[in-house]
């Protein structure tokens, strides 16, 4: 009976223990989720092209959006057609039009949602804090490829087109020095 009064708190304690370090590793372990699976649209990152082209063709619709700037952002072509496996650019066009220097982080998702974890991007401006000045135009590129896996998988093989929307989120604490 004293042992079982002895290993009631430290049950509980460990189950203490357990339960923080669980919510402090959920984030990480979210994000890893995410990246490896796809969930929720999120895109894969890539640093080599894939070896093989192929002749299926999908049209990639840009989705531009601006929260809380006063920023002018769009795809220089709204829909693209590629083909599975070939590595595309697509140019963005953002324009500060006010009077003060701003900044902006853009953040993106693809749907289907299914189809995030083949859709891989070899170079994006995205998460990345972006500042113009007071009227400043610039061209930013993103570089992409659909993942010849993608065919062999019965959620994405017979897609023929997905939208991939940005937003610039503004970044509240840039300041000029």
């Amino acid at each position: 009976m004293i042992q079982k009064k002895n290993l009631t708190p430290v049950l509980l304690a460990g189950v203490f223990v357990l339960m923080l370090g669980l919510s402090y590793a959920a984030v990480p372990l979210y994000d890893l989720f995410c990246r490896v699976t796809g969930f929720g649209g999120t895109t894969q990152v890539s640093k080599t092209a894939p070896d093989i082209v192929l002749d299926k063709v999908v049209s990639v619709r840009f989705d531009t959006n601006v929260n809380n700037l006063p920023w002018d952002f769009k795809a220089k072509s709204n829909v693209i057609d590629v083909k599975v496996g070939q590595v595309n650019k697509i140019e963005f066009e953002v324009e500060n039009y006010s009077n003060e220097d701003t900044a902006g982080t853009a953040s993106f998702n693809v749907s289907p949602s299914s189809l995030g974890k083949y859709y891989s991007k070899l170079g994006c401006f995205c998460f990345e804090k972006q500042v113009l000045k007071a009227g400043e135009k610039a061209t930013y590129v993103m570089t992409f490829y659909l993942d010849p896996e993608m065919v062999n998988d019965p959620t994405t093989k017979d897609l023929h087109d997905v939208t991939m929307s940005y937003t610039f989120f503004s970044t509240d604490y840039y300041k000029q020095s």
